[in-house]
């Protein structure tokens, strides 16, 4: 089985690991791709639609897939809605469960990981594993990983790596995933984490991505000079990234630098963002704490 398996040439492995690991407009224009499956052209679809979201263009990805499109394409246009209208979160996330509630969708994987995505996004991790927890492909495999994480439970994020291991250690998600547990764990595993990062960073085209997981282990190693540079590289590829200005907010701080400018930008553009509500939270501490004396 193995070796049939392997006799098929894998189409779509440059555009995943192209949307793995964050080079998202290489992914759009490298995927008009000749001779695929109906399943792979759906997959090959859903990448470049996650792909666009990824980039903010949600409009877009609302617009082009239309009520008769497959399962998985109506999940993706489901997030797009949701990401593109926060006030009205409610309507996309009673579709979404009435969809996973039908018996002939409810199981499918795209499905199920766009809701692990969705409810990871509303910090309801509890709903998100109901939906993620019993795997079935790579993706789902590290969204349990990022979900286990936001819990603090690094054991389980551990388990589902090994499993994720036994798959295909070499697989891009599976480096990933061990990349966010080091994170996770901290101490000697920091300098794990960065030789991954670092090795990706080798063999593919830098993106965001990779150089924020560069800059963040540069951190958390105390070299706040080197993660300012990447950071700065990593703005200059995208200059509303909200993790590339949250972590420059951080990193501007332990150098001594001003940090404003980087925090309205963040404020500006993603204005829900956890560093912002925390900056947001801190002044009403302070404003309340300066009127209570005064």
């Amino acid at each position: 089985m193995a070796a049939a398996a392997a006799a098929v040439p894998d189409h779509l492995f440059n555009l995943r690991n192209n949307f793995y690991l964050g080079s998202y407009q290489a992914a759009i224009n490298n995927s008009d791709l000749p001779n695929l499956s109906p399943d792979d052209a759906v997959e090959r679809d859903c990448l470049v639609y996650r792909s666009y979201i990824a980039l903010g263009s949600y409009q877009l990805v609302i617009n082009e897939i239309d009520s008769s499109a497959a399962t998985p394409l109506q999940a993706v246009k489901l997030l797009a809605l949701y990401l593109s209208n926060p006030h009205d979160k409610e309507s996309t996330i009673s579709s979404l469960k009435e969809w996973l509630s039908d018996p002939a969708i409810g199981n499918n994987a795209i499905l199920r990981l766009i809701a692990g995505i969705i409810f990871m996004h509303e910090e309801d991790y509890n709903e998100a594993l109901k939906h993620t927890n019993a795997g079935g492909t790579m993706e789902l495999h590290a969204l349990n990983v990022q979900i286990f994480i936001k819990m603090h439970r690094s054991d389980y994020a551990e388990k589902q790596l090994r499993v994720m291991q036994q798959i295909d250690e070499d697989h891009t998600l599976t480096q990933l995933a061990n990349a966010w547990l080091n994170l996770a764990v901290g101490g000697s595993k920091i300098q794990e984490a960065y030789l991954i990062f670092q090795d990706f960073s080798e063999k593919y085209p830098m993106t965001g991505l990779i150089l924020n997981g560069k800059a963040v282990c540069c951190m958390h190693m105390g070299n706040f000079d080197e993660a300012e540079t990447l950071l700065l590289e990593a703005l200059n590829k995208d200059a509303k990234d909200p993790e590339t200005l949250a972590n420059l907010v951080v990193c501007s701080l332990h150098l001594g630098k001003s940090s404003s400018r980087y925090l309205s930008q963040l404020k500006l553009t993603h204005p829900d963002h956890v560093l912002v509500k925390r900056a947001s939270s801190a002044e009403d501490s302070f404003e309340r704490a300066v009127q209570s004396v005064a």
